[in-house]
């Protein structure tokens, strides 16, 4: 059953978060925005393919579509029932995955249900018995994260006016409530992103879920020219050895920690700068770090110690470590390949290579950089640009007769116009030194000189000489001439100029 590319990166990341971060399928399901039930589906055949994480490099979407999915079916049967009271008594148990009892299940009934099918049906089962989970965090497991309602105005420091409201990031740790808080100047991506990674370095460690309120938090508005605002999420959690579990709508209970915390922080942090005038976030963050770092302090009530020893104690020794580098923010797009192989990208042009003209690729942005996917592998990278109109040409993406046109020089076309006559040569001279470079002119010199093909050489030659008495150094103005037949008129001579006498004009004389 084929499958779309988008669909193939979706299941890389399943991939990777079940078999590298060691995520059940119900947390793969969660980060990913999938049914479990397909997330198992993929595993499965993932197990049957022989493949785990991480993927050879050379394998592209194609070839893992044809690993994952051979056009093989298995006919159905009657299937014998799994005892689900003896799977709900024995996934209480420490170290017991659904996925172990189906193997024993199978051992049992070789042709009973698949991995897939045995999930769905305890799903349902266990729907009969909606019980409310007492929530017990690991140690380094989960990072909440969500923005209180409230926001801290931003003045002028000039005027005084409201410049913009901030909004306030928070994120806690689960086993230790330890908190983070930061003003962010909106709540779009790349504001979003950052604060992320400024949590991360707060920690000094990674924890190994993150959980948003709602993954649609890491932007406020909708952009048609970022239309996979996710695939950046995914790759700041990619980078960090991370995943990322939204809480699940109308489900309280998955984010009550992250609620509290931000309670504590509109009650002791932006109620308590209610009457503060702040003219900048940097002076705004200032003050924030040091009413978190008093929140952290802060005894408990009813238990022994404080957030931050808490953190000490559990969070800090588990949570994984930082990587080398910091993540750097980027977006994602698709886009279709010109037929000149060049990708549009803020009105910029840049090459990939020339068999992809027409395909729709994935471009990857940074500050700096630009990368060019298809089909999940990299085939461009260019240095980022930020001149409108221009274009960025890597000499390896050209066909043959394109990397010949490049060894065209002025010099080279101006001796290969002579050949036609002296007025061509003159002609292509001037045309070529009318563009801010001559590079820009090489596309119309060679129109000019095609026209020989069409047109006899004298006809050309005509032209040109009329061109070059009315100083228009275009193809346009060249092929027009030729097709309605005014190279064949007569030159008209050039009219001498009139010399006017008037006493404020002072002639050729005076610059002697």
């Amino acid at each position: 059953m084929p499958r779309p590319h988008t669909t193939m990166r979706q299941i890389r990341n399943v991939l990777r978060l079940h078999f590298a971060e060691k995520l059940s399928v119900r947390d793969t399901a969660a980060s990913l925005a999938m049914a479990r039930s397909t997330v198992a589906d993929y595993l499965i055949r993932a197990r049957v393919a022989g493949l785990s994480w991480p993927l050879p490099e050379e394998m592209d979407d194609d070839e893992l579509e044809r690993r994952l999915f051979p056009d093989v079916t298995k006919p159905t049967s009657h299937y014998p029932q799994p005892d689900y009271d003896m799977v709900k008594k024995e996934l209480a148990k420490k170290g017991v995955t659904l996925q172990l009892l189906w193997f024993e299940y199978r051992e049992l009934h070789p042709d009973g249900y698949g991995y897939s099918q045995f999930c769905e049906r305890y799903r349902i089962w266990r729907r009969h018995r909606d019980v409310t989970m007492r929530q017990d965090h690991k140690a380094g497991e989960k990072m909440f994260v969500d923005f209180p309602g409230l926001r801290i105005p931003i003045y002028d420091a000039t005027t005084l006016e409201l410049s913009f409201e901030a909004e306030l990031f928070v994120s806690v740790l689960g086993a230790s409530s330890y908190l983070y808080a930061e003003a962010l100047r909106s709540q779009e991506l790349m504001y979003w992103v950052a604060a992320h990674a400024n949590a991360f370095d707060f920690y000094g460690g990674v924890p190994e879920i993150v959980v948003p309120d709602n993954l649609r938090s890491a932007v406020t508005t909708a952009s048609r020219y970022e239309p996979d605002l996710n695939a950046t999420y995914q790759e700041m959690a990619t980078h960090y050895g991370t995943a990322i579990i939204p809480a699940r709508p109308y489900k309280p209970r998955d984010k009550a920690k992250v609620e509290a915390g931000v309670q504590l922080c509109e009650r002791w942090i932006i109620a308590v700068l209610r009457h503060r005038h702040f003219t900048s976030l940097a002076q705004l963050n200032e003050v924030i770090a040091t009413l978190v770092t008093r929140l952290n302090d802060k005894p408990f009530k009813k238990l022994e110690g404080s957030r931050a020893s808490l953190f000490a104690e559990l969070d800090q020794p588990a949570l994984r470590p930082l990587p080398a580098t910091r993540y750097e923010f980027a977006t994602w797009r698709r886009s279709k390949v010109n037929i000149d192989y060049h990708v549009e990208l803020d009105q910029h042009y840049y090459s990939v290579p020339y068999q992809l003209a027409g395909q729709v690729v994935e471009v990857r942005l940074t500050g700096s950089l630009v990368e060019v996917f298809f089909k999940s592998q990299r085939v461009a990278s260019h240095v980022r640009s930020y001149l409108k109109g221009r274009h960025v040409t890597d000499a390896g993406h050209m066909p043959d007769s394109h990397r010949r046109y490049l060894e065209w020089t002025p010099g080279r076309i101006v001796n290969w116009a002579e050949k036609n006559g002296p007025a061509t040569a003159r002609f292509i001279e001037g045309l070529l030194a009318s563009r801010p470079h001559p590079e820009q002119g090489f596309r119309s010199a060679l129109g000019v000189m095609r026209l020989s093909k069409k047109y006899s050489p004298q006809r050309v030659e005509a032209a040109c000489e009329r061109a070059l008495q009315l100083k228009s150094f275009s193809y346009k103005s060249v092929e027009s001439m030729l097709s309605h037949g005014l190279d064949q008129r007569p030159l008209r001579a050039p009219s001498p100029r009139a010399h006017v006498a008037h006493r404020n004009i002072r002639g050729p004389n005076y610059y002697q």
